[in-house]
C-alpha cells in the first residue's frame, strides 16, 4: 500500500495511518505528522509556558509514536491522538518536577493567526489572559481543562491519556473551569467581552 495518494490517505483514521507508516508508507507519516504534531505542541505549550520546550517536547512525543508504529494495532482501542497526549501529558509533568520550576504561562502567541491588526490584538490579549489564569491551576487540573476545552477530547480520552479515571476528569475540568472563571472575572470587559 505505499505510496496511496494524498485524498486517499485523508480519508483514513489516524489508526489506519499508523499502520501505513509501520509499512513504510511516507505519506500517511507525513499526514500524520501533520496532524497531529499541531496538537502535541499546543498541549505541550499550555502545560509548560515555554515554546522551545513545548517543540522539543512535542517532537519528542512524536519520536515515541513512530517507534510505536510497529506495533499499532489499528482495530486497537487506543487511538494515536489519545496516546500522543498521553506521552505529552507525562513527558510534561516528567520535566516540570525535574526542574522543580513552577509553570508561568507568557504572552506568547498559540493562537491561529487573526484576520485584522485590532482583532489580532485583542486574541492576543485574550490567549495572554487564559495563560495566565492557567499558569495559576495546579499541574493536572491545567492538564485536564487544556485537554478538554482547548484540544477537544472527551473525558473517556483524557481519562486514558492522563491515566486516570472518567470521574477524576469530570471533576479535574470542573474545578478548573471554577478556577479560571474566577481568575478571569474582573478582566471582561478590557478583555472585550462586555455581554
Amino acid at each position: 500500500m505505499a505510496g496511496q495518494g494524498g485524498s486517499d490517505l485523508d480519508a483514513l483514521d489516524d489508526g489506519a495511518l499508523m499502520v501505513l507508516f509501520a509499512n513504510g508508507d511516507p505519506g500517511a507519516a507525513r499526514l500524520l505528522t501533520e496532524r497531529l504534531l499541531p496538537r502535541a505542541f499546543r498541549h505541550a505549550a499550555r502545560v509548560l509556558g515555554d515554546r522551545a520546550e513545548a517543540e522539543d517536547l512535542a517532537q519528542e512525543a512524536m519520536l515515541r509514536l513512530w517507534k510505536a508504529a510497529a506495533d499499532w494495532r489499528a482495530d486497537g482501542e487506543a487511538k494515536p491522538a489519545t496516546w500522543l497526549h498521553k506521552v505529552v501529558a507525562n513527558l510534561a509533568i516528567d520535566r516540570i518536577r525535574r526542574s522543580g520550576r513552577s509553570v508561568e504561562l507568557g504572552d506568547d502567541d498559540f493562537a491561529d493567526a487573526a484576520p485584522g491588526v485590532e482583532a489580532r490584538l485583542q486574541d492576543d490579549d485574550r490567549m495572554g489572559a487564559l495563560d495566565r489564569a492557567l499558569a495559576t491551576l495546579p499541574e493536572r487540573q491545567r492538564q485536564a481543562v487544556v485537554l478538554r476545552h482547548i484540544e477537544g477530547l472527551s473525558n473517556p480520552e483524557i481519562a486514558e491519556a492522563l491515566g486516570i479515571g472518567v470521574e477524576a476528569v469530570e471533576s479535574l475540568t470542573a474545578r478548573g473551569k471554577r478556577a479560571l472563571k474566577s481568575a478571569l472575572e474582573g478582566q471582561k470587559e478590557a478583555l472585550g467581552y462586555d455581554t
